[in-house]
């Protein structure tokens, strides 16, 4: 009688499961789906979910009215760039306040935080201004700068929980054995956090990748990433939802993609240190 309850318990915590998987991932396989339906069909009511004459219309016209590979160009640098920029910036910041910790150590960390809770528009204005004087106006080397110090607060908190894991005495040993500062944070705490720095930099990646604010506010047409190649699937004439769509897929396909095959990387750094 037992096991039959714990099997029927398994069994509804697995459907909800699903069921909630799935509503999380209905959006994206709409977005699909609609990228091969005609623009009649993308606004058609009711919607036609598979019953509809397919087409791949909407990825030709995307392809001959956009350069996609810049685009996308444009993403790889910004993401990975500002990424490696923000592990070389928190690794050592996250390594001092856990590992040499001092009196202000938890405000300068709530005060990091809190950074994230101001709207980014209202820096908007006073950080245009100085890239336009700077030059960095619709550069790669600008949306790395900002995307770095976007997402520093998040890398320097996620390192810090993975590096407050790992004994302080096996850095002590380190020490002992004759390991300067750049050999302890190199050879010994780095390789030790692996799966947490992994699962930062995936993380950060995402966020970056899919960051539309300041793409949209401090490019033009150089440096647009594919957030901005989205965007301009939005017209004064209305949305091209087919387009829209097929364009959107074009640009969430390798983020998803990368996504996937580091699943295993990602869940086992979010788990890193939780069972001692």
């Amino acid at each position: 009688m037992a096991r039959t309850a714990s099997l029927r318990r398994k069994a509804l915590v697995t459907a909800v499961a699903w069921a909630i998987g799935f509503a999380i991932f209905f959006p994206i396989l709409w977005t699909i789906l609609t990228s091969f339906k005609s623009e009649g069909d993308a606004i058609a009511s009711p919607p036609k979910f598979l019953f509809f004459d397919w087409t791949l219309e909407n990825y030709q016209t995307v392809q001959e009215r956009s350069n996609y590979l810049r685009h996308f160009w444009n993403s790889v640098v910004i993401s990975f760039g500002s990424t490696l920029c923000a592990l070389g910036i928190a690794i050592p910041a996250a390594w001092a306040m856990a590992f040499v910790p001092g009196k202000w150590t938890k405000d300068i960390l709530m005060w990091m935080l809190s950074t994230k809770m101001m709207p980014a528009v209202g820096v908007l204005v006073p950080i245009y201004l100085i890239f336009r004087d700077t030059g960095l106006l619709d550069t790669r080397t600008g949306l790395v700068i900002v995307l770095t110090l976007m997402n520093l607060p998040i890398v320097v908190w996620m390192l810090y929980t993975y590096f407050k894991e790992i004994p302080g005495e096996i850095l002590e040993a380190a020490r002992m054995d004759g390991a300067g500062l750049r050999a302890e944070i190199l050879y010994v705490l780095t390789p030790m956090a692996i799966p947490g720095i992994a699962s930062t930099l995936l993380l950060n990646v995402i966020l970056a990748w899919n960051e539309a604010f300041w793409t949209l506010n401090l490019t033009a047409a150089k440096a647009a990433p594919l957030t901005a190649f989205i965007a301009s699937y939005s017209s004064p004439e209305g949305l091209f939802y087919a387009k829209l769509s097929a364009a959107s897929t074009m640009a969430i396909a390798p983020i998803l993609i990368l996504g996937w095959f580091s699943q295993k990387q990602l869940v086992r750094g979010l788990t890193f240190g939780a069972v001692k």
